[in-house]
C-alpha cells in the first residue's frame, strides 16, 4: 500500500523574513524617489520632450498604477495568496524601469511609470500584512517599520546615485540601476518566501497552517465569518468598522499625498530655493535618513505606546519641519530639519501600515491595509500635481513647503480622530 507523503510547509525565520521583506521595499523605495532625481535632467533634456506639467502627469499615472496595484492586491489576496501576488509584482517592477530606461518620448516614458506603479502597488499591502501574519504578536509593529525602512534606504540610494552620476551620464542609467537588483530578487522570493498562514486556512489546508505557525511559534489564526468575499469592501464596512475604514482611507490619502508630492518635488523645490543640483539631491537624502530612522524607531515604539500616538505625533513632526524649513534657516539646523521632515512625512506611512495591520482582526489584515492604500493613492496622484501647480504658479518659494504642511495637519487630526482600541483578535490567542 502506498502511503501518500505529507506535505511540508516551508518556514522562515524571523530574520531571514525581514531581510527579504526589507529588501523588496528597497526596492519600491528606489522606485517611487527614481522619478523625482530625475526630473531636473528629464525636463532639460528636450530629445525626451517632457514638461513640467507632463512631469507631474509622471507622478500621478505612477500613483495611479499604485492605486490599481493596491486595488488589485485586495481583491486578488484572499484568493490567489500574497507569495504568489508578489511574484506578479516583482516581476512587473523591472520591466516597468527598462521601459523607463529606453523611453524615446515622454508617452512612453510615463506608460512606464504606470507599470512601476501597479507592481509597487501590489508590494507593500501584500507584503506587510504577510510580515504581520508570520510575526510574534508583540513585535508586529516593530517588524513592520524595520521592513519599511527598506523604502527609506531605497529613497536614500536613488539622490545619492544621481548626485554620483547625474548630470555627466543620463537620467536612463538611474532605471536601469534600479531593473538589476529587482531582477536579481525574484529567485529568491520563489524559493524563501512561505505562504501566509491565514491564507492557507482560508482555502482549506489547515495541516500546513498547523505546521507551519507550530514551527515558528505563532499562533494558529481563527478566523472568523466575516472574512473578505468578493471585493472585500462589504466586511471592511461592518458594524464598528465602518468610521475607522473612511478615517484610514483619508489619512492615508494625506500621506501618500506628502510621500509622493514631496519625494518628486524636492529636489526640484530646493533648486528654486538656490540650491545647486548635487546639493539638492543630497539634502534628498538627507530626507530618506530620517524616514529610515523614523520608521525603525518608531515601529518599535509603536509596539509599546501603540501605532495612534506614534502616527499623530509623526504627521505633526513633519509638518512643523515643513514650516521652519520654509523660513531658509542655515544649514546646520536645515540638516536635523530635513531629518525631522523624512520621519514626519515619509516615515509617516509605515507607521499608518502598522496602525492598519493592529487595528483590523487578523482576517481583514491584508484586504484592509489593501483598500486604505488604494484609496489613499488618490492623495499620491494629487501630491505631484499639487506639487508641479505651486511651484509653476509663480508664488513665494515658500509656499511650496506650506501647502504640503497643511495637509500634515488634517493628516494628524484624521488620525487623532480613529479609535485605537478594537475587539480581541482570535488569532492572537495561542493555538491548542
Amino acid at each position: 500500500m502506498v502511503t501518500e507523503s505529507p506535505v511540508i510547509a516551508r518556514t522562515i525565520s524571523e530574520r531571514t523574513l525581514l531581510a527579504l521583506a526589507f529588501a523588496l521595499l528597497i526596492l519600491e523605495g528606489y522606485d517611487l524617489a527614481a522619478l523625482g532625481v530625475t526630473l531636473p535632467s528629464m525636463l532639460a533634456d528636450p530629445g525626451l520632450g517632457l514638461s513640467t506639467t507632463s512631469g507631474g502627469i509622471a507622478g500621478a499615472v505612477t500613483a495611479l498604477g499604485m492605486l490599481v496595484g493596491a486595488a488589485l492586491s485586495g481583491i486578488l489576496s484572499h484568493r490567489a495568496g500574497p507569495r504568489r501576488l508578489l511574484v506578479v509584482a516583482i516581476v512587473l517592477l523591472p520591466l516597468g524601469m527598462l521601459t523607463c530606461a529606453v523611453a524615446p518620448s515622454a508617452g512612453m516614458f510615463i506608460a512606464g511609470r504606470a507599470v512601476v506603479g501597479i507592481g509597487m502597488g501590489i508590494v507593500p499591502p501584500t507584503l506587510l500584512a504577510l510580515v504581520t501574519d508570520l510575526s510574534v504578536v508583540g513585535r508586529r509593529s516593530r517588524n513592520v517599520g524595520i521592513a519599511m525602512a527598506g523604502i527609506a534606504l531605497g529613497g536614500l540610494s536613488a539622490p545619492l546615485i544621481a548626485a554620483a552620476l547625474l548630470p555627466a551620464a543620463s537620467f536612463r542609467w538611474i532605471y536601469v540601476v534600479g531593473a538589476i537588483p529587482a531582477l536579481l530578487v525574484i529567485p529568491f522570493v520563489i524559493r524563501l518566501l512561505p505562504e501566509s498562514p491565514v491564507h492557507l486556512i482560508r482555502v482549506g489546508r489547515i495541516d500546513e497552517a498547523h505546521d507551519l505557525t507550530s514551527a515558528m511559534a505563532l499562533p494558529l489564526p481563527i478566523l472568523d465569518d466575516d472574512g473578505p468575499r468578493g471585493f472585500g469592501l462589504r466586511a471592511l464596512f461592518r458594524p464598528g468598522l465602518r468610521a475607522v475604514t473612511v478615517l484610514f482611507w483619508l489619512m492615508a490619502a494625506c500621506a501618500l499625498l506628502l510621500v509622493f508630492g514631496v519625494t518628486a518635488w524636492l529636489p526640484t523645490i530646493m533648486q528654486t530655493a538656490g540650491f545647486e543640483l548635487d546639493s539638492a539631491l543630497l539634502l534628498t537624502a538627507v530626507v530618506a535618513v530620517g524616514a529610515g530612522v523614523g520608521m525603525a524607531v518608531g515601529g518599535k515604539v509603536a509596539d509599546a505606546v501603540g501605532p495612534k500616538l506614534v502616527t499623530v505625533i509623526a504627521f505633526g513632526a513633519g509638518a512643523a519641519s515643513l514650516v521652519l524649513i520654509a523660513q531658509g534657516p542655515p544649514l546646520w539646523a536645515l540638516l536635523p530639519l530635513m531629518l525631522v521632515c523624512g520621519f514626519g512625512l515619509n516615515g509617516t506611512q509605515a507607521l499608518i501600515n502598522a496602525f492598519v495591520l493592529a487595528r483590523y482582526p487578523a482576517a481583514l489584515r491584508g484586504t484592509g491595509l489593501s483598500w486604505t492604500l488604494a484609496v489613499g493613492r488618490t492623495g499620491a496622484m494629487l501630491g505631484p500635481i499639487m506639487g508641479a501647480a505651486v511651484l509653476s504658479s509663480g508664488i513665494a518659494v515658500q509656499w511650496n513647503f506650506y501647502a504640503f504642511a497643511i495637509v500634515g495637519v488634517i493628516g494628524a487630526g484624521l488620525a487623532l480622530a480613529i479609535p485605537a482600541t478594537a475587539r480581541a483578535d482570535a488569532s492572537d490567542r495561542p493555538s491548542a
